[in-house]
């Protein structure tokens, strides 16, 4: 199996990434507190998914010498023009937390009718190795709930619906919410992605 180094602080993520992942036997998820070189802080200042991905990703290869994956996560709601988008994890500021971006969130869609909260989970994962840099991008459909509903999960999961369910991805168990969820969908193709590298199929670089 590839050994991989996570390209994120955020414990929560480090976890879905790490479940989702090895469950797929094909990577072994580093953690970044037990790589010495891995940055203390990365600025993300890309304009798009994509371009904070790949920054990450290219500060923690060339940090580390590792191989790594970074990702960048996006909540897109339409009533909203797409917003907060790549300002998801700070829309209530920069150091807001999960709470406060929720409830930044829920009120601005106040009054809003449920056919018209519809949104979308998208994430973009860089993989970053000596050989290519690649991209997977996996994209959840679904709505806002009108108010906060389950104990799950973390970030916005209390308050998205994803298309085909009534429960919030907060009221899913993990595994049900890894099958069709974002990250799951971009981390699955990630791992063929990774399965092909291996067995010769792809030395494109990218």
């Amino acid at each position: 199996m590839i050994s991989l180094v996570i390209a994120s602080h955020n414990p929560h993520k480090i976890q879905e990434l790490q479940t989702v992942l090895e469950a797929q036997h094909i990577a072994c998820v580093v953690p970044p507190n037990t790589v010495r070189e891995f940055p203390k802080h990365i600025p993300e200042t890309g304009a798009t998914l994509e371009e904070n991905a790949y920054i990450k990703a290219v500060a923690v290869f060339h940090a580390t010498g590792q191989a790594c994956i970074a990702d960048d996560t996006g909540l897109e709601v339409d009533v909203l023009g797409g917003a907060p988008g790549v300002y998801t994890a700070r829309y209530a500021g920069e150091s807001a937390s999960y709470a406060e971006n929720r409830a930044k969130l829920l009120k601005a869609l106040e009054g809003v009718a449920p056919e018209q909260r519809t949104a979308r989970f998208r994430t973009v994962i860089c993989y970053h190795d000596a050989l290519r840099i690649s991209f997977a991008e996996g994209v959840c459909e679904g709505r806002i709930a009108q108010e906060e509903r389950g104990e799950e999960g973390f970030g916005y999961d209390a308050v998205f619906i994803p298309s085909g369910y009534n429960t919030t991805f907060a009221e899913m168990r993990p595994e049900a919410k890894h099958a069709v969820s974002h990250r799951g969908k971009a981390l699955r193709k990630l791992a063929a992605m990774l399965q092909a590298y291996q067995s010769g199929e792809n030395d494109t670089q990218v």
